[in-house]
């Protein structure tokens, strides 16, 4: 079993379900996580675009648990698991990384927020590489 890989899967797992919760709980859930002020407005009108774009990152969230997963061992081994992961290692490190960019030009989120989002990306995306380096000849087609 591959512990970088189980890690990285648990968070992005977690942050799926913390999308779950922002459509469940609506505005001031959207507010605290730092979606920005005009997404927390369109969920307490009870608009859908909010709910949409929600559900789509939280199926892509839940579907890079599963490949993380899967590169570890925990799950039958999914098609194409080990380009899934350095694809998802790679999202999550640019996504890292990038996030500090806009620290300074905040795009109607908080700077707060691109600090915590970026340290988080950067943290699973590590574990990512990590478990991705173990496993990666394990991992061969």
């Amino acid at each position: 079993m591959n512990y970088y890989l189980t890690a990285a899967g648990c968070f992005s797992a977690i942050a799926g379900i913390l999308h779950l919760g922002c459509i469940y709980f609506g505005a001031p859930w959207y507010r605290f996580f730092g979606a920005g002020e005009h997404m927390a407005n369109m969920a307490a009108k009870g608009m859908m675009q909010p709910t949409v774009i929600t559900l789509v990152i939280t199926c892509v969230l839940f579907a890079w648990a599963l490949f993380a997963f899967s590169g570890a061992g925990l799950i039958k081994r999914l098609p194409l698991v080990r380009l899934a992961l350095v694809a998802i290692s790679c999202v999550y490190l640019v996504r890292g990384a990038a996030g500090f960019y806009f620290v300074n030009s905040p795009m109607g989120r908080s700077p707060e927020f691109w600090v915590w989002s970026s340290a988080i990306c950067l943290v699973i995306g590590l574990l990512h590489l990590a478990g991705l380096k173990q496993q990666w000849l394990a991992l061969k087609s």
